[in-house]
């Protein structure tokens, strides 16, 4: 079980525990069912509305899971200029995912988050 805090300045915080791993739930698809009212348009990563920023809390970068980011994702973060290609070359070799991400892209795994929307 992952626990998510979806933060925003114009709503209360709110935690809710997600299923890891189902390989099917988004992070877009976790925060509806919890009634979070991110924004989105497509749901399908390619307009950029649902763009957050997540804060993976592990005490180790290394142990971070946060899965790949998808091409349609790596897209749109670069129009929206959250991403540069030196970041993607690097997470490429390191594994790593950045903090800026697509609420309807971003798989949930089994780590605790927050996110900024």
């Amino acid at each position: 079980m992952a626990l998510i805090t979806f933060s925003s300045p114009e709503y209360k915080d709110r935690t809710v525990y997600a299923v890891a791993g189902s390989h099917t739930e988004t992070l877009l698809k976790v925060a509806l069912a919890n009634k979070v009212p991110i924004n989105f348009n497509c749901q399908d990563g390619e307009c950029g509305s649902c763009l957050v920023k997540v804060t993976y809390l592990k005490e180790r970068r290394v142990d971070i899971q946060g899965g790949p980011l998808t091409p349609k994702e790596i897209t749109v973060l670069k129009t929206l200029g959250k991403i540069a290609q030196d970041e993607i070359d690097t997470m490429a070799v390191d594994d790593l995912p950045t903090s800026w991400r697509l609420a309807c892209q971003l798989v949930v795994r089994n780590e605790d988050v927050v996110v900024e929307y």
